[in-house]
C-alpha cells in the first residue's frame, strides 16, 4: 500500500448496513462480478495459467450438498490463484446424462399416454433438446447463488457440436487402434430402462430374500443327485451345469457325469472348479452363465452353453416351459411351487439377507444379462493411466489414495460403452448390406444405404474427454495452448475409478497429439491434470451419509436462504481435508454465520474508529500490541498459504477462523480501544495497523467467503486499490522478523488479564464493576508498557490513598510473578471466594501428596531418569508454595468475615 491514513479520519461505517443481511446483497454482487468480466479467462494473457474444469453436473440435476462441497473448493482455489496473479480458467459445463434425461422426457410423454416409439427416434431426440433448452440446467442458476466464479463465456455441454466431434474422433482412433470391439458379454441390465448401465449406476442394498434348496438329478436317494441352494430360483431355467470343488470327495464320482434338470429336462454336466466353496451350503452350486458374473467366468473356462432366459424387460423368454412371458419375480414363485409339488425342494425355504444391485435411476434390481455390446479394451490404457501417477506426471492428494488408484487401474476389466438409448452420442459404426462394418469419423460420410448402429455411448465416454474436449480438441485452440493440461481436478474419492480413471486413460492416449503438444516444452507430460484433489463424502452431523431417499441431509439452497452463501461455503471449506469425510449440520452452519457476523461487526467497529489501510509507520515507533498483531498476521498468512498449497483447505480455513476471531477480534480490537484513547500519534498508527490487518484478513478470507469480504473490503479501502477484492492482490510475506519481545509481553499481558477476569468471575463481579488494584512486580515482569491495557481490559482502577487489599492473586508469567492486590470490599462474596480457594487448596494438596509419595519411593528414584525426578521435585515445590499461599489467603478471608 502506498497511501497513508487521513489525518482526520472520518467514520466510513455508514456505507455498511446496520447488520449483515446476505440475501440483500449476494445476487447483485455476483452479477456485478460476472458483468465486469472478473471470471473471464484470457487465453492470450502472459500471466501463468491456472485451470480447472468443473465436473459436469447432469443437465437434469439440482445443486445438492455434494455439488456445493465440490464447487466451494474449486471456487476457493481459483479465486486465490486469480489474486496471486494467475490467468485463471474455471470452465463450466453440463453432462447430457443419457439415462436420466431420457427418463425425464419419457415420463412426461407417459403422462400424456405416449411413448418414445409413438414419435420415432428423430422426433423424440428433438423433444429432449426442447426440454433441455426450456427446463434443463437449473443447477446453473443455483451455482450463481453459491458464488461460483466460472467463466460463463466458455460454458460447455457434452452434446454440443464441438464435443460431439471430439467423441467421434476419439472413438475412431481407438477403433482403428484395435481398442474398441463388439462382443457378447455379461452386463448390468436394467429391465425398466431396457439398457445396459454402468457400475457406478448400480447401488447395492441388503435385501431379505429366500434361500431355497433344490434337488437336481434323481429323486431317489440311492441314485445320482445334487442339492444346491439359491435365492434366484427363476434363473435355473438357464442352468447349464452344476459345479463342485475339485477336491470335494463327496462329489468326485459325479464330476464328468450329467444330472437331470427338473424343469427343462435337459441333462447338464457336473464340473469341477476352484471357484466353488466346499464349506458353503452343500458344496455344490448351479451355474447360469448368462445371468451371473461368476457363473459367466466359470462358463468360459468350461466351454458351457450360455442361453439367455430373459428378454430386455425382465420377462422369461421363450424357453418351451409354462413360465414363458412371466415377469422374473412371478416366475420365481411359480417355479418354486412346481418344484415343491415334484418333491424337489430339499429343505424348507429360509430367510436370507444378501446384497442386491439396484438401478440408481429406476430403482429395480438389476439383472446380470448376456448381451451384445461395444467394449473398450482397457489393458494398455489403464497401464498408461497408472504410469502417469507412478511417474509423478499426476499427483494424487492425499497420497494415501494412491493404492486404491493402482488397485483399480491395474485390475480393470474391459469397459462396456454401449447403451440401448436414443438420447446420447450415437455410436459411429455403420453396417453395410453384406454385413460390412465401418467406423465413420467426424469428417467422413457413411456409404449410401448403410445403417448406423442404434446404440449410443455411455455418458462416461464423453465425460472422459472433458478436460480437453471442452477446450476445442481435436482442433488447435488458444485455450488448449494456454490452459491444457489443467492444473487440478477436484472430486470425491468415490468416483476415482469411474470418472477420473477414464479421463486419465483418454488423456494419456492422446498425449502425443500435435494439437496438445504444440508450443509446449519438449518432454512435458500431457496428462489431463497435474493434481487430483480427492475430498471425502458429505455426512450429516451424526456421521450418516447423505441420502435423499432416506431423508438424510440438507439442501444447500435452504442453508443459503437462511444463513447466506458465505456461511454455507465456510461450513464446507472448514471441513475440506484431502480424503476425509465431512460431517455437517445446523450447529456448524450457525457457527459459520456467527463468524461472518463477527467479521462484519469488527470491520464496522474499525471503520467507526477511522481505521484504514495505508503505509505502515516505522516499525520502531509502533507499540508492542501493534507489532504483535502484525507478526501474528504474518504467521497466519504463512500457515494459510502452506496449507492451501497442500490442498489442506480445512486447515487453512480453521487457522483463519481462529486468527480472525481469537486474536484479531477478541484481543487486538480490545487492546486497540485503549490505544485509540491515547495520543493522536499513537491512535493514528493503530488506525493504519488495524486497517492493514483487516485488509489482509479480508483478502485471505475472500476465496472462502467472497460476498461479505467484498462488501467489507470496499468499505475499508474505499476503492483505493481497485474495483473489487476479486482482482485484488493476494497478501505477500512481510519480510520482517517477528518481534519476540513484543510477543512475550502481549502473551504475558493476556495471561494477566485472563487470570484477573477468572478471579472476578469466581467472585460474581460483573463487567461494569471496577475494582481498585495494585500490581506488584509489574516492572520485573517487563509489563509497564502494558499496564494501561491490563487495567482497562481487566476492569481495574488506580488504588487511592485509602486502598486496603482485601484479596490477592499471584500470576506466574514468563519471567516473573505478579501479585495483584485488590480492594474487593463491598463487592466480593467472601463465602464464594472461600469456596473457590478451598477447591484450589484441595487440588494443590493432592498434587503435593502425590509428588511427595513418588519422591519418597526409593524404587522409583532408582529407575527414573534424572530429568523426570527433577520435574516431579519442581511440581512438589510449586504445590507446596500454592498450599502455603492459599492457606494464608483463607486466613485473611476468615478475619474479614469475622470483622463483619
Amino acid at each position: 500500500m502506498t497511501s497513508t491514513a487521513p489525518e482526520n479520519p472520518r467514520n466510513r461505517a455508514d456505507v455498511l448496513p446496520k447488520s449483515w443481511n446476505p440475501g440483500e446483497v449476494e445476487a447483485d454482487l455476483y452479477e456485478h462480478w460476472v458483468a465486469a468480466g472478473y471470471f473471464a479467462a484470457d487465453a492470450s494473457s502472459d500471466k501463468p495459467p491456472y485451470s480447472i474444469v468443473l465436473p459436469p453436473p447432469n443437465v437434469t440435476g439440482n445443486l445438492h450438498m455434494g455439488h456445493a462441497f465440490d464447487h466451494t473448493i474449486m471456487d476457493l482455489l481459483t479465486r486465490r490463484k486469480r489474486m496471486q496473479g494467475y490467468e485463471v480458467l474455471w470452465l463450466p459445463g453440463m453432462d447430457h446424462a443419457g439415462i436420466a434425461t431420457q427418463s425425464v422426457v419419457e415420463k412426461q410423454l407417459a403422462a400424456d399416454g405416449k411413448s418414445k416409439e409413438d414419435f420415432g427416434r428423430e422426433l423424440f431426440v428433438q423433444k429432449v433438446w426442447d426440454w433441455k433448452h426450456e427446463s434443463g440446467g437449473a443447477i446453473q442458476g443455483q451455482m450463481r447463488r453459491l458464488g461460483d466464479g466460472v467463466d460463463w463465456n466458455r460454458d460447455r455441454f457434452t452434446m454440443d457440436e464441438g464435443l460431439s466431434r471430439a467423441v467421434q474422433t476419439i472413438f475412431k482412433r481407438l477403433y482403428d487402434a484395435g481398442l474398441i470391439y463388439r462382443a457378447e458379454r455379461l452386463v448390468n441390465w436394467s429391465p425398466v430402462l431396457e439398457t445396459a448401465i454402468s457400475d457406478v449406476e448400480v447401488k447395492y442394498e441388503d435385501v431379505e430374500g429366500e434361500l431355497v434348496s433344490l434337488r437336481y438329478g434323481s429323486l431317489k436317494d440311492d441314485e445320482p443327485h445334487v442339492i444346491v441352494a439359491t435365492t434366484r430360483v427363476e434363473t435355473m431355467l438357464g442352468d447349464t451345469a452344476v459345479a463342485v470343488h475339485p477336491e470335494d470327495e463327496r462329489y468326485a464320482a459325479l464330476v464328468g457325469t450329467t444330472l437331470y434338470h427338473p424343469i427343462t429336462g435337459r441333462q447338464i454336466p457336473v464340473v469341477a472348479d476352484d471357484y466353488v466353496d466346499p464349506e458353503f451350503g452343500s458344496g455344490a452350486v448351479k451355474i447360469t452363465p448368462a445371468h451371473d458374473p461368476n457363473d459367466f467366468e466359470l462358463g468360459l473356462r468350461h466351454g458351457l452353453p450360455m442361453p439367455t432366459i430373459m428378454d430386455k424387460t425382465g420377462k422369461i423368454a421363450e424357453s418351451g416351459t409354462e413360465f414363458d412371458g412371466m415377469d422374473r419375480f412371478e416366475a420365481r414363485v411359480k417355479i418354486r411351487e412346481r418344484l415343491a409339488q415334484e418333491g424337489r425342494i430339499a429343505a424348507e425355504k429360509r430367510p436370507y439377507v444378501h446384497s442386491v444391485g439396484h438401478s440408481e435411476r429406476s430403482g429395480e434390481p438389476i439383472e446380470p444379462r448376456l448381451s451384445m455390446q461395444w467394449w473398450v479394451k482397457v489393458e494398455s490404457l489403464a497401464k498408461a493411466a497408472g504410469d502417469a501417477v507412478r511417474n509423478g506426471d499426476t499427483t494424487i492428494h492425499p497420497a494415501s489414495q494412491e493404492p486404491r488408484w493402482f488397485e483399480w487401474v491395474d485390475n480393470m476389466h474391459d469397459w462396456c460403452i454401449s447403451r440401448q438409448l436414443w438420447w446420447g452420442h450415437r455410436i459411429p459404426i455403420w453396417y453395410g448390406p453384406e454385413g460390412e462394418i465401418a467406423c465413420v469419423g467426424p469428417d467422413e460420410q457413411a456409404p449410401e444405404g448403410w445403417v448406423q448402429d442404434p446404440d449410443v455411448l455411455d455418458t462416461w465416454f464423453s465425460s472422459g474427454l472433458w478436460p480437453f474436449s471442452t477446450m476445442g480438441w481435436p482442433d488447435a485452440t488458444p485455450e488448449l495452448a494456454k490452459f491444457y493440461p489443467t492444473s487440478v481436478l477436484v472430486t470425491g474419492y468415490d468416483i476415482l475409478f469411474f470418472w477420473v480413471a477414464r479421463m486419465m486413460m483418454f488423456g494419456t492416449f492422446v498425449a502425443d497429439d500435435a494439437v496438445l503438444t504444440a508450443g509446449k516444452p519438449a518432454g512435458e507430460p500431457q496428462v489431463p491434470f497435474r493434481d487430483v484433489f480427492l475430498h471425502g463424502l458429505i455426512r450429516d452431523e451424526f456421521g450418516r451419509k447423505y441420502s435423499k431417499s432416506k431423508g438424510i441431509g440438507v439442501d444447500p439452497l435452504e442453508w443459503i436462504d437462511e444463513y447466506g452463501a458465505d456461511a454455507t461455503r465456510f461450513t464446507l471449506a472448514r471441513g475440506a481435508q484431502p480424503g476425509s469425510d465431512l460431517s455437517v449440520g445446523t450447529p456448524h452452519v450457525t457457527a459459520s454465520r456467527s463468524f461472518v457476523t463477527k467479521l462484519f461487526n469488527a470491520t464496522k467497529f474499525a471503520l467507526m474508529n477511522g481505521a484504514a489501510p495505508g503505509e505502515l509507520p516505522d516499525r520502531a515507533t509502533l507499540t508492542d500490541t501493534d507489532r504483535w498483531i502484525l507478526d501474528r498476521l504474518e504467521a497466519a498468512r504463512a500457515e494459510v498459504d502452506s496449507a492451501f498449497d497442500r490442498y489442506e483447505i480445512g486447515k487453512a480455513c480453521e487457522g483463519l477462523y481462529h486468527f480472525a476471531w481469537d486474536e484479531l477480534c477478541d484481543w487486538y480490537l480490545e487492546l486497540a480501544k485503549v490505544q485509540f484513547a491515547e495520543s493522536d500519534e499513537r491512535a493514528a498508527s493503530t488506525r493504519i495497523v488495524l486497517g492493514n490487518v483487516l485488509d489482509s484478513v479480508l483478502r485471505l478470507l475472500h476465496p472462502a467467503i467472497p460476498f461479505v469480504t467484498e462488501s467489507l473490503w470496499q468499505a475499508l479501502t474505499a476503492g483505493g486499490e481497485g474495483d473489487s477484492i476479486v482482482v485484488a492482490s493476494w497478501p505477500q510475506a512481510s519480510g520482517v522478523a517477528a518481534d519476540k519481545v513484543a510477543a512475550r509481553r502481549i502473551s504475558d499481558a493476556q495471561r494477566m488479564i485472563s487470570e484477573i477476569r477468572r478471579f472476578r468471575s469466581d467472585q460474581g463481579l460483573t463487567d461494569k464493576q471496577k475494582v481498585a488494584a495494585r500490581l506488584i512486580g509489574i516492572e520485573a515482569a517487563d509489563l509497564v508498557a502494558q499496564q494501561a491495557e491490563i487495567a482497562n481490559l481487566a476492569r481495574l482502577t488506580e488504588p487511592g490513598d485509602d486502598f486496603t487489599a482485601t484479596a490477592s492473586l499471584e500470576v506466574r508469567l514468563s519471567g516473573a510473578t505478579v501479585t495483584v492486590e485488590l480492594d474487593t470490599s463491598g463487592t466480593v462474596d467472601l463465602d464464594a471466594e472461600r469456596r473457590r480457594l478451598e477447591k484450589d487448596l484441595a487440588t494443590a494438596q493432592k498434587e503435593m501428596a502425590g509428588t511427595t509419595a513418588k519422591l519418597g519411593n526409593e524404587a522409583f528414584l532408582a529407575k527414573a531418569p534424572d530429568d523426570v525426578v527433577a520435574k516431579i521435585r519442581t511440581r512438589r515445590d510449586v504445590a507446596e508454595s500454592e498450599v502455603a499461599r492459599i492457606t494464608v489467603r483463607l486466613e485473611e478471608i476468615a478475619r474479614l468475615a469475622a470483622g463483619k
